[in-house]
């Protein structure tokens, strides 16, 4: 089988995957890629076979599987995207427990105010990024606040969480962790000592599944941090990101503006057509997977494309046309199986409230610059710009 190589693609690949992804998939679900470190992996491109991958018991999360440790891993401990059942069931179990529907839909009124606060902040000066100005501080005051962090330790946060989750270098991702690590044992301890409060972080030091089974401190740790960096990074993607697709397909923002009631539809759409995570976090193959003529031999490291999956035309018909009347349903956005992402409604609610109350709030909201001048997140993981230039 021929192997892609990364390195072959073109200069704008980070900003726009999607035709290259498009061009695999007709060759193919799934391609064994070099990577631009000269590593190898496996990348599947079909819906179908990325929505089976991703319940796929022999393609593990566990990198201990193929004898491999994850950095954050070996510095913070084992959260539950490099786990596999038993141990990720009874972790989910723990913090779902505290992570419900109940207490997300009661964040709603403090969203909606955090979410007016910024925009004033942001109107007097008629333009400005979008990013800094609410995409950002939205997710990361509404996670803070949730998990009872010090609102004086948000920016040393963003600055870890950036380069953890698109590294400038190994050793900017090695200090940061390390960093974020120090920072989450001394706020554990704090809390701990502190007794009993109403935020998820002091419920997780009392949560136990039964008598004798509550979360120990490096499993604590590791929750905190998996929430930490997942329950703010991909929000601020999908504000972004959807924002992008909303403000350069007039005719949608316009029937938008028009008919609120096409909001959740919207949000829906533009998780499919331009997510927050472009391929979910590594698996492993623990035994042979089979796509077509194609077979993932046992030990191989494999992404599944999220992004590309669902601009997959024989799942989404003309899937790179922006409609947020289409039927999302099945979009791979959030995942799918037993890691399907816990703060999902949490990121849709922060969503449908920051994107209506911009359209209500600023009539005019434009692009203030062209695509080709955005700066976007290096890496296959995430999918986002690091800033968005808007005018109101």
């Amino acid at each position: 089988m021929t192997i892609v190589d990364l390195a072959d693609f073109g200069a704008d690949f980070t900003a726009d995957p999607y035709p290259y992804y498009a061009r695999l998939r007709e060759t193919g679900p799934v391609h064994q890629m070099r990577a631009t470190d000269g590593g190898r992996f496996w990348l599947i491109v079909g819906h179908e076979e990325a929505r089976a991958a991703l319940a796929d018991t022999r393609l593990s999360k566990a990198p201990a599987t193929v004898g491999a440790t994850m950095l954050d891993q070996q510095v913070i401990g084992p959260n539950l995207l490099v786990l596999d059942p038993p141990d990720h069931t009874r972790l989910r179990k723990l913090v779902a427990r505290e992570f419900t529907g109940r207490r997300v839909e009661a964040l709603r009124p403090r969203i909606q105010q955090i979410t007016d606060e910024l925009i004033d902040t942001m109107l007097p000066a008629g333009r400005g990024d979008l990013v800094d100005a609410l995409a950002f501080p939205l997710p990361i005051i509404v996670i803070c606040e949730l998990l009872g962090i010090p609102a004086a330790d948000r920016d040393d946060f963003r600055k870890w969480s950036n380069e953890i989750v698109a590294p400038t270098s190994a050793e900017g991702e090695s200090h940061a962790v390390h960093r974020l690590r120090g920072y989450l044992d001394e706020l554990i301890e704090v809390k701990r000592c502190a007794g009993p409060a109403d935020d998820l972080l002091s419920a997780l030091l009392c949560t136990r599944a039964t008598e004798d089974d509550r979360l120990s401190a490096a499993e604590l740790r590791a929750l905190a941090y998996l929430l930490l960096i997942a329950g703010h990074e991909t929000t601020v993607n999908l504000i972004s990101n959807g924002m992008r697709a909303l403000l350069t397909h007039r005719d949608q923002l316009d029937a938008l503006r028009a008919d609120f009631s096409l909001l959740d539809g919207a949000v829906e759409e533009m998780l499919r057509y331009d997510g927050p995570v472009e391929n979910a976090t590594v698996r492993f193959s623990v035994a042979p997977v089979p796509y077509g003529d194609t077979v993932i031999p046992p030990g191989e490291t494999v992404l599944v494309g999220l992004a590309a999956g669902d601009r997959d035309p024989a799942r989404f018909p003309d899937p790179d046309r922006f409609d947020i009347r289409r039927d999302t349903r099945g979009h791979l956005a959030f995942g799918h199986g037993i890691h399907f992402c816990l703060g999902a409604p949490l990121a849709r609610l922060e969503a449908r409230v920051a994107v209506r109350s911009l359209l209500e709030r600023c009539p005019a909201l434009a692009l203030d610059e062209p695509a080709s001048a955005y700066e976007w997140l290096p890496g296959l993981l995430m999918r986002g710009v690091r800033h968005l230039p808007v005018r109101w």
